[in-house]
């Protein structure tokens, strides 16, 4: 495995790799790497003859008050990981050389971002797209694999690259789960030892709203109010939201049709959890 720093080295790198014909698979992070995304890596490994994974905390995707300082890091084990799951190449740059200049453009998401966790989270889509932009041009990936645990995230992603005619595939992974249920997260690190054994409620709750779908309920006020209740009754967490929308669209509907999300995020006492099932009605 080759570790690299810069963005002007790894894009040279990955050109060198593109003149001699060979295609690029794309894994991006944040790091302190858990199942999830080697899980990613598995898949892009299978379809691609050299695989990047990038280890980035883009400070431009936290807005005030969130946790940019607090986020777990651990680049040492995050650096084993990665070379005993067999990554190519792990690109690993500084936020000084990912934004070594005052920025003359500025990227805004119009679209997908008023639902969900975009809500609460002014201006966090438009960091995505920004660093997401850099690191495709940066990495030539032919595909770039995200899992679908932040589908909001995936639908934004997928925008952007038909937006903007990115010469990529965006390749969606199902969300890996312990066997609890609980998605896996690199913010369960949060979570205290009672708070833990609550969580796979949050699944639960959604896979009632799967079953309600599956019989042939249509009155989405009356899913979303299953969902909740199941989380009041078996979690000491607050609902931040439940949510039944088309995707990747995120467009309210008055009836389920054709591939929806029902999506739902609480907050225990330092972590916040969100998860989702996407279903074809």
């Amino acid at each position: 495995m080759i570790t690299i720093t810069t963005k002007q080295e790894m894009q040279q790198l990955a050109k060198q790799h593109k003149e001699k014909g060979r295609s690029i698979g794309f894994v991006p992070t944040m790091g302190y790497l858990h199942e999830g995304h080697l899980t990613l890596l598995k898949e892009a490994k299978k379809n691609n003859d050299i695989t990047i994974m990038s280890i980035f905390v883009n400070p431009l995707q936290f807005g005030p008050g969130e946790d940019f300082d607090a986020y777990p890091r651990n680049p040492e084990r995050d650096t084993k990981l990665a070379e005993e799951a067999g990554v190519d190449i792990l690109f690993m740059p500084s936020p000084e050389n990912m934004y070594n200049s005052e920025k003359s453009i500025r990227m805004t998401v119009l679209n997908r971002t008023d639902v969900l966790c975009g809500v609460n989270r002014p201006g966090h889509f438009d960091g995505v797209v920004t660093v997401l932009s850099k690191l495709f041009h940066i990495t030539l990936p032919d595909r770039a694999y995200f899992g679908l645990k932040d589908a909001q995230q995936f639908a934004v992603v997928s925008g952007l690259v038909e937006d903007f005619d990115f010469p990529l595939e965006i390749v969606p992974v199902e969300t890996v789960r312990e066997s609890t249920g609980l998605a896996v997260s690199s913010r369960n690190v949060y979570l205290t030892p009672e708070e833990r054994k609550q969580a796979p409620a949050l699944y639960k709750s959604l896979q009632k709203a799967e079953e309600l779908l599956k019989d042939g309920v249509q009155d989405i006020a009356a899913i979303t109010g299953k969902v909740k209740d199941y989380i009041r009754t078996h979690m000491q967490a607050d609902i931040d939201y439940v949510e039944l929308l088309s995707f990747p669209e995120l467009e309210q509907i008055s009836v389920p049709n054709g591939k929806v999300i029902v999506a739902a995020a609480v907050k225990f006492s330092k972590a916040r959890l969100i998860d989702n099932i996407i279903i074809d009605v």
